[in-house]
């Protein structure tokens, strides 16, 4: 099992290196997403055409379209989430979103509307979804870079049991200096 998940983790990695605008990054290639994302979420095998379907809907009802009283459709009671910043638990990662960041619902869109996809890969009850993500130069806010994001889930009877995903811990402020 878990080296299902390191090969699809690899295979995430090999995918994303190999695409034009992603690999050798720099501030003149951001990385973008495809032009029809919706498209990446289907597939001809029918385990992964349901995984890859509740990962589109976890993506575009409830990241995007923040349509959390819906969660109960696409995450197991007991999702176990491997982010530092959110506890495991379908009702602890509603609180997150609804109470934590405060997240407002908006109506679903027929297509995703706001989110930008790179690749969805989809092996087993694996599926990952690879994003761009904006930062600012460091040093320079008023310039931004692109690099890549991307969330794993375990999928179980179609429904997400398991999350990964690249999040860290903030970073303390440095200390004002001594005077």
């Amino acid at each position: 099992m878990k080296t299902g998940i390191w090969s699809l983790a690899a295979t995430a990695l090999l995918v994303v290196a190999s695409l034009p605008a992603a690999h050798a990054q720099s501030l003149a290639a951001p990385v973008v997403g495809v032009a029809d994302p919706d498209a990446l979420f289907t597939d001809s095998d029918p385990k992964l055409h349901r995984n890859k379907q509740a990962a589109y809907h976890i993506v575009k009802d409830l990241l995007e379209a923040n349509q959390w009283q819906d969660a109960d459709k696409w995450l197991t009671e007991k999702y176990i989430q491997h982010n530092p910043m959110a506890a495991s638990g379908r009702q602890a990662v509603v609180d997150f979103f609804t109470r934590v960041r405060a997240a407002k619902p908006t109506p679903v869109p027929a297509k995703l509307a706001k989110t930008r996809v790179v690749a969805v890969l989809a092996q087993g009850d694996y599926v990952t979804v690879v994003f761009p993500r904006e930062y600012p130069v460091p040093g320079d806010p008023s310039k931004t870079y692109t690099t890549t994001w991307f969330d794993m889930w375990r999928f179980v009877d179609g429904k997400a049991d398991e999350h990964w995903d690249p999040q860290t811990l903030p970073t303390p402020a440095a200390p004002p200096a001594a005077k």
